[in-house]
């Protein structure tokens, strides 16, 4: 059929051209149609209810894919699925946009046979093993097929255009399964970068953007031992595969980092499974990191909300939440934050003071050291709150703190700390209740006549109930002591969210996007540049909430829910 079709386009008009369809773009294009896909919808969701019936929760294109792989990242739903819940064509947009520059068409081309999978992965960080020419990365995208015979047929069409472009073809038979390729020197970077090589093997469309990534993946299949399923990092990761899951994501974590030119160190995790879950309430993202080493979670896990919860106002723009601060440090998710930071920015005091400046500043200006000074004595529940401040653009605070033995050596010690700092620690009475503040007190004088004294509150702290509460202002405490607003445990998007994080968790850091987003754009401009490349999901989140919930030794599991309109 193909030989057919390429004397028929020969005899076309020779000013008719169509610009050869990459592989970088269709790797760009199915990244951008799973994320729009899933994100776009989400409008329509809380107005109708949504059914997707995932039939595999395990990629099937994992047979083709090497052990030493460095990722993977499968769509196991097919793109109708997702196209039926979004309201506004988004879909559409993409697919169009996605195979405008190969003429094809994909209601016509593609959809009579496409199945239930899509997957991409990168199968090598240098194609021919030789580092003095460049490295050079093998892509391989498979697509599962219902019907093998359309496939081909698609297949053949792909390459007859690319034959009608002016791309010269090759076609070898290799262990049986024949193989398509653009025929040209392969040793520049930029003529792989632009090339594409394809063959139909059992139930899946191969591409690949060199005839070497499909003959390695043909090779994968007839000896098992070299694919990924083989693997037993990739068998003990899919054993975390959320139930469900629309869309699962697996990194080998060293060769992530050479591909992207990064030591991995503070090597503890070794390998992450990451998978999306939809429900009627938004999107869960579901992370397990995995390690052959011990590594324990900073505290045990919760099987109820956290009392310290009922202190923070409804209208808490962030909140954290847990038991046991003083394990931090030690804990599964340092040794991971360790990795990340190191691996990334060389230290993890660089990544901060880039990430989270705000919290630097705090710590600069009043003279602590978090983990020393804080962290050390809080061995029970805890809850941190910023509340948005409409007379202030710097927002209000709450730390809650369950009374424990070492609570009145850690209140005295940050008491101490106020005081060689310069501020006043002065005992007052607010509706009967002792409370503890510190203040600035300065005197300025008017005219050598009089003599002004102004005091500002920096922050106020008391016991009540099982709780020591501070503030950063006796308005806000004073607001929590009456007990007139409803808690955060009363507001009903926390209430949704946490109810779909799995119990028992570790905690949350919950984020209501929608009253705190201002706060954070000032405090991290970086925060506005991701909002804009997730423009979807931003313009559709109401908020998000971040939990921890390991409960298998070597792993670290947990989770964001992403609450959307």
């Amino acid at each position: 059929m193909l030989p057919e079709k390429l004397e028929n386009i020969n005899n076309v008009n020779s000013q008719q051209s169509t610009k050869n369809i990459k592989l970088p773009f269709l790797v760009a294009g199915v990244i951008t149609l799973l994320l729009i896909g899933i994100a776009g919808f989400y409008w329509f969701l809380g107005k109708s209810p949504v059914s997707i019936v995932v039939r595999n929760s395990q990629p099937g294109a994992a047979i083709f894919v090497s052990k030493s792989s460095p990722a993977m990242v499968s769509l196991l739903v097919n793109p109708d699925a997702l196209q039926t819940i979004e309201q506004k064509g988004a879909f559409s947009q993409v697919t169009n946009s996605l195979l405008a520059k190969s003429n094809i068409d994909y209601q016509n081309d593609i959809k009579p046979w496409l199945s239930n999978e899509i997957t991409l992965a990168v199968t090598t960080i240098d194609i021919d093993r030789d580092p003095e020419n460049g490295l050079q990365t093998g892509y391989l995208m498979a697509l599962a097929t219902e019907q093998p015979e359309k496939s081909r047929e698609f297949l053949e069409l792909l390459f007859s255009k690319r034959a009608f472009a002016g791309t010269n073809l090759g076609i070898e038979r290799y262990k049986g399964v024949k193989v398509i390729y653009d025929n040209f020197e392969y040793s520049q970077v930029e003529n792989i970068q632009n090339s594409l090589a394809g063959a139909v093997v059992n139930n899946f469309v191969l591409l690949g953007n060199h005839p070497q990534v499909i003959k390695e993946a043909i090779n994968n299949l007839q000896a098992p031992d070299l694919n990924l399923i083989s693997s037993l990092a990739y068998q003990k990761a899919t054993q975390q595969i959320s139930k469900n899951a629309v869309a699962v994501t697996f990194l080998n974590l060293p060769e992530v980092g050479k591909w992207q030119g990064l030591e991995l160190a503070e090597s503890t995790y070794d390998s992450q499974i990451l998978s999306l879950v939809l429900n009627s309430q938004g999107l869960l993202a579901e992370s397990t990191f995995l390690t052959n080493s011990q590594v324990v979670p900073p505290s045990l896990p919760l099987s109820q909300p956290i009392g310290a919860l009922h202190y923070l106002p409804e209208s808490t723009a962030l909140a954290i939440a847990g038991a046991n601060l003083s394990n931090l440090v030690n804990s599964d998710l340092a040794k991971l934050w360790k990795q990340g930071t190191a691996t990334i920015y060389g230290d993890s005091k660089n990544a901060i003071s880039l990430l989270l400046k705000p919290l630097v500043e705090i710590q600069q200006s009043w003279g602590l050291n978090f983990s020393q000074d804080i962290f050390s004595w809080v061995v029970g529940e805890y809850a941190l709150a910023l509340l948005p401040n409409s007379e202030n653009i710097i927002p209000n605070w709450i730390f809650v703190v369950e009374k424990t033995p070492q609570l009145v050596a850690g209140i005295a010690h940050l008491d101490n700390i106020a005081s060689t700092r310069g501020f006043n620690v002065s005992s007052l009475n607010l509706d009967e209740q002792k409370v503890l503040a510190w203040t600035q007190i300065t005197a300025t004088s008017e005219n050598n006549t009089s003599i002004n004294v102004d005091a500002k509150i920096k922050g106020v702290h008391t016991t009540f109930d099982n709780y020591e509460i501070f503030t950063s202002d006796l308005k806000t405490l004073t607001a929590i002591l009456s007990q007139k607003q409803k808690s955060l445990l009363k507001n009903p998007k926390f209430h949704n969210a946490i109810t779909v994080i799995p119990q028992p968790n570790q905690g949350y850091i919950y984020l209501d996007w929608e009253n705190s987003q201002d706060i954070f754009k000032r405090q991290l401009p970086l925060l506005k540049f991701v909002e804009v490349l997730g423009k979807p999901l931003f313009d559709n989140l109401q908020s998000l909430t971040v939990s921890s919930y390991s409960s298998e030794p070597g792993t670290l599991k947990g989770g964001i829910f992403f609450q959307l309109h």
